[in-house]
């Protein structure tokens, strides 16, 4: 499990399928811990009008077997800029791909999606129950208030 990515030049993926994520084994296994990734200028494409569309992501899990590299979680999350889809699509994309390929005990993902036509949207998914004993701290991000 060598990353491909880490320490290289690597160009953006041309979409978030020919993004290839690398998985190194986890330092701690059998230790039942959180990891979180924010990424606060998270862009896509409205699949109607092509405009550009914002979000601050936070995706929390706890590892299994690997992790997720982070040089190659941040080109795949790149590749969704040119990407048209609506919001839903995006948030629960990312979280069923890394669950699916990382194979994490449990994972979850909120999208706060800024406004477009007036209406903030916030997207969540999960994997399943978190186990009882992992400590999950807020996401952090405050709902959408506007000017208030």
């Amino acid at each position: 499990m060598t990353p491909k990515h880490l320490g290289q030049s690597t160009p953006l993926p041309t979409s978030p399928q020919a993004a290839e994520l690398d998985y190194v084994p986890n330092p701690r296994p059998g230790r039942l811990y959180l990891v979180r990734f924010a990424a606060p200028e998270f862009t896509s494409l409205c699949p109607v009008t092509g405009q550009p569309d914002f979000a601050h992501l936070v995706i929390d899990y706890a590892p299994g077997e690997t992790i997720v590299e982070s040089k190659s979680l941040k080109l795949f999350l790149g590749a969704f800029r040119n990407h048209a889809a609506f919001h839903e699509d995006c948030t629960v994309e990312i979280g069923e791909r890394l669950f699916d390929e990382m194979k994490p005990v449990w994972l979850r993902i909120g999208g706060y999606w800024y406004p477009r036509g007036g209406i903030p949207i916030d997207v969540f998914w999960q994997s399943g129950t978190p186990p009882a004993e992992l400590w999950l701290p807020d996401q952090g991000v405050a709902s959408y208030r506007g000017r208030g």
